[in-house]
């Protein structure tokens, strides 16, 4: 192993011992991809950094190997944000900086510089069965489903943290509107979105936000445009997933023929089980006449129709209760049904990853979801992980 391969190594060493797992796996795809972003010195800087928000003060008594001076290190650390590899934010009169996770992070903030070698590098990485049982076996999922404001009824006493007119009107600013990085890489695979032709669809908000714009990625919005934006979203048949906080800084609109989220949700035999919601849809089968809207409109796979003009069934395996079924169907028949545990969202994302940090799983416990993946696939005959 030369310097250069040392380098790289400690630094995906060091974010693998962050909230957020980076393991390494046999092909080293993961150092490919952290040279996408990092130069070697760039990468020795990272390491000083953890996955809290820290004063460049306390990152400098780290870094002063490396780097003579705090505005010395203040250049280096405006570098990689600007190329989407670490974090910043500005708060009580300073500047605030951490590591980012791969996803959701560092990959999202390559929106506006993505290759096909990174979508490449990218897709080796994510497919490795070590990076897949990191990634599912967080004690709670980065992001969430709420439902689209149509399939709300005030039956539900929904929480507030449950309805997006709601967080985006508590939501600190400010706000950017970025590129689906997904779309953007299935466009440049030759490849289209079946559910919108519109390109600026995810939305950065409070830090996130500011970490975007210090990246030179999106562009800037007030509220009601960011409000007007989901609200279109949520017509056109996107999936609203914010992260898994009750004070959102990010709401993700999604397809399930682009969302690399939707695509995993896709191959796991049962899904619900990796996923944060507190909703389902049901049927009226007595209603339903079969038309097939609510099968068109699921981007979860989660509505089965059995032909002849049979009601249509929900797969509660699959079912995110995203509420897209209920707001379309023209007999009523579909229903959004609030589970019977709710489960509230953690404050913030810093909270969110404090939780995850201090439930990493071991080998043991990774062994255990190999086998329930296992058995799932037996119970459910959905094998499509093992493509």
């Amino acid at each position: 192993m030369n310097q250069e391969q040392k380098i790289y190594t400690k630094l995906q060493q060091h974010l693998d011992r962050q909230a957020i797992g980076f393991p390494a796996t046999r092909s080293r795809a993961e150092l490919k991809l952290l040279r996408h972003i990092f130069t070697p010195y760039e990468a020795e800087v990272a390491t000083c950094l953890n996955y809290k928000p820290e004063s460049l003060t306390k990152v400098f008594e780290r870094a002063r190997h490396l780097v003579d001076s705090p505005q010395k290190l203040t250049q280096v650390l405006e570098r990689i944000v600007k190329k989407g590899g670490i974090e910043a934010k500005f708060e009580n009169g300073r500047m605030l900086y951490c590591n980012a996770p791969l996803v959701v992070g560092i990959y999202e903030l390559q929106v506006d510089r993505l290759t096909p070698e990174f979508i490449n590098d990218f897709k080796a990485y994510t497919s490795d069965i070590k990076y897949g049982l990191e990634f599912l076996s967080t004690k709670l999922p980065q992001m969430r489903t709420i439902p689209v404001a149509r399939s709300i009824r005030p039956r539900h006493k929904t929480s507030t943290f449950d309805e997006v007119k709601i967080l985006l009107a508590q939501a600190e600013g400010p706000f950017v509107i970025l590129d689906c990085i997904c779309r953007k890489k299935k466009r440049m695979q030759g490849q289209t979105c079946h559910v919108t032709e519109r390109k600026e669809t995810c939305l950065g908000i409070g830090s996130i936000a500011q970490t975007v714009l210090m990246s030179g990625s999106g562009r800037e919005l007030n509220r009601d445009e960011a409000v007007a934006i989901i609200a279109t979203n949520q017509k056109e048949g996107l999936i609203l997933q914010p992260s898994n906080t009750a004070q959102a800084d990010f709401i993700c609109s999604c397809c399930g023929c682009c969302c690399g989220m939707l695509q995993m949700h896709h191959s796991l035999p049962r899904p619900v089980d990796f996923w944060a919601s507190n909703f389902y849809a049901a049927v009226d089968s007595a209603a339903c006449n079969g038309c097939g809207i609510c099968n068109h409109r699921c981007q979860a796979k989660a509505v089965i129709l059995d032909g002849n003009k049979q009601p249509a069934r929900v797969d509660l395996n699959r079912c995110l209760g995203c509420g897209q079924c209920v707001a379309v169907c023209p007999q009523e028949a579909m229903t959004l049904c609030k589970k019977q545990e709710e489960v509230k969202p953690p404050r913030t994302r810093e909270d969110l990853h404090e939780i995850i940090r201090a439930n990493r799983k071991g080998p043991w416990h990774k062994a255990k979801l190999t086998g329930k993946l296992v058995l799932d696939m037996i119970r459910t005959g959905n094998t499509n992980l093992l493509k």
